[in-house]
């Protein structure tokens, strides 16, 4: 399957939202990335269900919310409520994710579990038939606009191990600090999803850089 590229509207322009959501429905991204953080998980507050019930209302492009958030078995009803079709969950955030992971699905969205970049793949053993995706951090979250840190490339080659020995579909995607240089690379690894916010709104034409990442082979 062709890789899938991510916009993450955490760096979008805030004032002029609805201008570069109407960019995003023109361009060749695939989903919409929706970073959502409490201030507790992340030291940041980012937005909640009023502007995810906005963007919905927007676009027909499935919605990616990563819940940066403690506890979030709580709210993943309200989240699929306001329009999330896949929703991430940190195995950090939650003592035992499972059945927040089984909530995700019966609520008829795609479920995915998210580790920071000092978390080992090994936790994740147990969780690969639980998931449609695993969210491999390569940033520390709760902040844009940071560099990419290298070790991730290990990761990604054990995740991939580990979902081939478990003859597994789930998609691996990849969100921090990723451009137009490391891009290839990260598909080249087996990469299904790349998430990208500074690189794709900081750029003179957010349009031909999404079509450069999504280009890639």
């Amino acid at each position: 399957m062709p890789h899938l590229v991510a916009p993450s509207l955490l760096s979008a322009d805030f004032l002029n939202l609805e201008k570069d959501i109407v960019m995003l429905n023109q361009s060749d991204a695939d989903w919409f990335h929706l970073d959502i953080m409490d201030g507790l998980f992340v030291p940041n507050i980012s937005f909640g269900f009023p502007i995810i019930e906005k963007i919905r209302k927007a676009t027909d492009k499935p919605l990616d919310v990563h819940l940066m958030i403690i506890d979030p078995g709580r709210y993943l009803e309200r989240f699929k409520k306001a329009g999330a079709d896949i929703i991430s969950i940190h195995i950090e955030a939650c003592k035992d994710p499972i059945p927040a992971l089984r909530t995700i699905r019966n609520l008829q969205a795609k479920a995915g579990i998210v580790i920071k970049p000092e978390t080992p793949v090994d936790v994740l053993a147990d969780l690969i038939g639980e998931v449609d995706l695993v969210l491999i951090m390569s940033v520390n979250p709760g902040f844009g606009g940071q560099s990419f840190m290298q070790h991730t490339f290990d990761k990604i080659a054990e995740l991939r191990s580990m979902i081939r020995s478990l003859n597994s579909n789930v998609l691996i995607e990849v969100d921090g600090g990723i451009d137009l240089q490391n891009a290839a690379p990260l598909v080249e690894a087996g990469v299904d999803v790349l998430v990208a916010g500074n690189t794709i709104f900081s750029s003179g034409n957010p349009m031909q850089t999404i079509h450069q990442l999504k280009s890639i082979r």
